[in-house]
């Protein structure tokens, strides 16, 4: 049975160098694989997924009024298709999500998406909501904060280092993000009052299993 996957971390944890080589692993077998992005950063001229290391792709790109199971169910009368990619998988609609989740059931191909849980908020992104509900598979992706604690939550800061808590979730500049643990989040974000400056780096907590060796 073909099945629903998401996974999901915070910014930077190699998801993008996942997907693309998961799709190389079907290439590379004879398979066919669709890979689709989000219209939202990308150039309509360069489509495409790129990763952090120079691995690219070629892939469609999709916004919020693209019926997902309509465009895959015509691919699949042109010929094979074995697999389905989505990166950026947090800016799908809920729709969107239950079209890929139609082209698991109804088409029998599996779907593999790719994206942030939450955003600079802290809160969920519509698509990663509804993959988080209904998908078969959840897997997290993991990465480290600075602290050496896993990282779980993201911050948005302005060209000047300034940490941002309001704007709109999805902001189109040159803003750039960080991954966080909570507590790091909580104390960055002004939630919380930050600790001491000489607080211990790279502690470990009990059921982190080393999320650095985790993060490789």
């Amino acid at each position: 049975m073909a099945k629903l996957y998401f996974s999901y971390a915070a910014m930077n944890a190699g998801k993008s160098t996942m997907l693309l080589q998961a799709s190389h692993n079907y290439r590379e077998r004879g398979m066919c694989t669709l890979l689709y992005t989000s219209s939202l950063y990308a150039e309509m001229d360069k489509r495409s997924i790129t990763s952090r290391i120079g691995v690219t792709a070629p892939a469609e790109l999709y916004g919020t009024d693209d019926d997902l199971f309509e465009q895959i169910s015509r691919r699949v009368e042109e010929g094979p298709l074995h697999c389905i990619f989505v990166d950026e998988a947090q800016f799908l609609t809920k729709d969107q999500v239950w079209q890929l989740a139609h082209v698991a059931d109804r088409l029998k191909l599996p779907v593999m998406c790719y994206g942030l849980r939450t955003d600079f908020q802290g809160n969920l992104f519509e698509g990663s909501r509804e993959l988080l509900a209904i998908a078969d598979v959840l897997r997290e992706v993991r990465t480290i904060c600075e602290c050496g604690s896993k990282a779980t939550m993201v911050i948005r800061m302005d060209e000047r280092g300034n940490v941002l808590t309001e704007g709109d979730q999805v902001a189109i500049g040159k803003d750039v993000y960080v991954s966080l643990c909570r507590k790091h989040w909580e104390e960055q974000t002004g939630r919380w009052p930050a600790a001491a400056a000489d607080s211990p780096k790279f502690s470990f907590d009990d059921d982190d299993d080393n999320p650095q060796e985790a993060a490789k």
